[in-house]
């Protein structure tokens, strides 16, 4: 920090007339907020580890990045932030810590790192241009704005690409991956965003990452250019809660259809310049893909999720076995000619890798009894397009563990606002191998009880009857009219919203009724925000990460309890492996799992000092249930009632509010 400031203490730091107030609008000492930042400078010094709750409000983000500064500062300690989503590595890195460097009048060197999906790949849009083989016209006029912005590009960040949406198809065209980066023998290495973006992240300080990124270097560690991060003194992960769910998909083994299309296609593109005199190379890759899409058919329809042992059938394993002797002719055929072109060599290497997988799977899978015998469990995704075949581990603390142990870092700080259960971290810790760390709960600064109220319907059935939905939303229907602000109604399926959408265009005439999948997530809650008093019917993706201050937001609606639907494959294996070891999987996977989501959801009410609203659970086990009362002593202490006038008459005082703003 600068001299008039470097001694100044977290408390001096913190004040409401601090350094931080100076530049930060509005800001005012949270006593939680510095009991935080003080629990992670003591981490850091002794080189420990930390998980810390921190309910909304608290400013977690301030809370780690000002000890994490200091301890640069003063002790030349470099940092690594990792968050849950690219938008909010692009608020830590735009926003949040040139705002935090002018307030502390330091000058660390800051590094943002995506995923190398992310970055323009010079190489393979001219190879793309070149080849001229799209699926549609649109593909082809999108590139050729991608082309154009190129020459613009400073970091070759494609999610700044305006011409380019997030579900574009022309992305596999324009990026790389880990298997078809050609690495440092790229002709356009030179140049490559990828490279350029990790050479800036090793000379930096603080470098802001997201949690793929984070576990791909803990695991993978090289994809070509070396390590993919740099070595840190202090990991600070926030949003944690998302960490353990990742963690199952790197430690484990997948593979995809797209990653056999994508060797087949580029199998194509470096033949087009390099092995021209070889037909039967074309053969090859068209007999993969006919095989790709026969294993396809097989699987049956879409958006499924099943165990392994529930879909093998002999059928099945037949057209594998077709697809490993396809890929195996297609492996011997790219050999011939590796040496060619670093790209034929390249495409020869992943078709081993990806036989390699392909045997994996084709081999046989029978878990014993026994659960340190059952460590994995094997299953299958359908896409409308595509599939993946997957072995995921049920456990990864123990890989976890070591691979934080083999990481330079010393001290860990693990954050988000939903960690425990009742203030209890045991199942998070235990997932993660956690359990040395510290811990520490920090209450919302809010006042909740004068803020919000919680209401459970009175008079619903269970969940399981065939017109739960149709009652509970009737009850629900004259809070939303009552409602002078916004209204979130969270659906723990896509068939309830879907039936409730039907039922309210008709009947909610004098409300803009909002729906996930209309438009793009952000689009979807700009405009609903701009509205001030829409309704916006939505599912799991957004419980969390969703930001609505004011009265935009003053109604939540949960239709029931967001537990697990029991017979995915990875929560059916948690739960066959628990009974075997003599736990109630119910009680300490199911509803521990479900807390957390439900805080999560709630979470969406009240963002600022100054928010006022109604959290509406409809789910009646809540009441009838004893293991309902661990779910209440989990949400933030509010005024509950039953009364559904009750309700209508507080959300009628918002509107008298409002009239006296005006």
């Amino acid at each position: 920090m600068s001299d008039s400031s470097s001694n100044l203490d977290l408390n001096e730091l913190f004040s409401s007339d601090g350094p931080l107030s100076k530049v930060f609008t509005g800001f005012k000492q949270r006593i939680e907020q510095l009991q935080m930042a003080q629990s992670i400078e003591a981490v850091i010094e002794s080189d420990e580890s930390i998980c810390i709750e921190a309910g909304t409000g608290t400013g977690k983000t301030f809370g780690y990045l000002v000890p994490a500064l200091k301890a640069w500062y003063l002790h030349d300690k470099k940092i690594i932030v990792s968050t849950g989503t690219k938008n909010l590595q692009d608020q830590l890195f735009y926003r949040d810590l040139p705002n935090m460097r002018d307030a502390l009048s330091v000058s660390p060197k800051i590094a943002l790192l995506k995923g190398r999906n992310n970055y323009l790949c010079t190489y393979r849009m001219d190879q793309s241009l070149d080849s001229g083989q799209f699926q549609s016209r649109s593909m082809v006029d999108t590139l050729a704005k991608v082309k154009s912005w190129s020459s613009q590009t400073q970091s070759g960040d494609l999610t700044q690409c305006k011409d380019l949406s997030d579900n574009d198809p022309l992305w596999p065209y324009v990026t790389s991956t880990n298997d078809n980066c050609l690495g440092v023998e790229c002709p356009d290495f030179a140049d490559c965003y990828v490279a350029k973006a990790r050479q800036k992240a090793t000379t930096a300080d603080v470098v802001v990452v997201n949690h793929h990124l984070l576990l791909a270097d803990m695991v993978l560690k090289d994809d070509g250019f070396g390590e993919l991060l740099p070595d840190a003194d202090t990991v600070i992960v926030d949003e944690a809660h998302q960490l353990t769910d990742i963690a199952h998909s790197f430690y484990g083994q997948r593979l995809t259809s797209r990653q056999l299309m994508e060797l087949c296609r580029d199998t194509e593109l470096e033949a087009l310049t390099t092995a021209k005199d070889d037909r039967q190379l074309s053969v090859a890759v068209r007999r993969v893909e006919g095989a790709v899409n026969e294993v396809r058919l097989e699987f049956g329809e879409s958006g499924r999720k099943v165990n392994w042992q529930l879909i093998a059938t002999t059928a099945l394993q037949a057209k594998l076995k077709d697809l490993e002797k396809e890929v195996t002719a297609l492996c011997e055929r790219l050999e011939r000619h590796a040496s060619r072109s670093k790209g034929l060599d390249s495409c020869h290497r992943r078709c081993e890798e990806s036989l390699q997988t392909l045997s994996l799977f084709n081999s046989t899978f029978s878990p014993s009894n026994d659960e340190k015998a059952y460590p994995a469990v094997r299953w299958v995704e359908t896409y409308r397009n595509g599939f993946a075949v997957l072995e995921t581990p049920l456990n990864v603390s123990e890989s976890f563990s070591r691979s934080r142990n083999e990481h330079a870092a010393k001290s860990w700080v693990f954050t988000s606002a939903t960690l425990t259960q009742a203030d209890d971290f045991s199942l998070f810790k235990k997932e993660l191998g956690l359990e040395k760390a510290k811990d520490l709960v920090l209450p919302s600064p809010f006042d909740y009880a004068s803020q919000a109220i919680l209401h459970i319907p009175r008079g619903l059935p269970d969940p399981r009857d065939r017109t739960y939905v149709e009652k509970w939303q009737a009850q629900v229907l004259p809070l939303i009219e009552a409602n002078p602000g916004g209204t979130f109604v969270l659906f723990t399926s896509y068939a309830a919203l879907n039936k409730v959408k039907d039922l309210w265009q008709e009947k909610l005439h004098d409300k803009k009724v909002f729906a996930q999948g209309e438009l793009p997530k952000n689009e979807l809650i700009e405009q609903f925000r701009e509205k001030g008093d829409a309704v916006l019917l939505a599912t799991s993706s957004f419980w969390e990460g969703v930001d609505v201050k004011g009265m935009a937001l003053s109604l939540v609606v949960i239709d029931k309890l967001p537990f697990s639907a029991p017979d995915e494959p990875l929560i059916e294996a948690k739960i066959q492996a628990a009974r075997k070891s003599g736990k109630n999987p119910f009680f300490d996977i199911q509803i521990p799992e479900a807390i957390i989501s439900l805080k999560q959801g709630a979470g969406r009410l009240i963002r600022d000092y100054n928010d006022s609203g109604v959290l509406v659970l409809c789910d009646p086990r809540l009441i009838a249930n004893k293991y309902g009362q661990t779910f209440l002593k989990s949400l933030p202490p509010m005024k509950r009632t039953r009364e559904q006038n009750v309700v209508i008459e507080f959300l009628s005082s918002l509107n008298q509010v409002i009239d006296n703003n005006d």
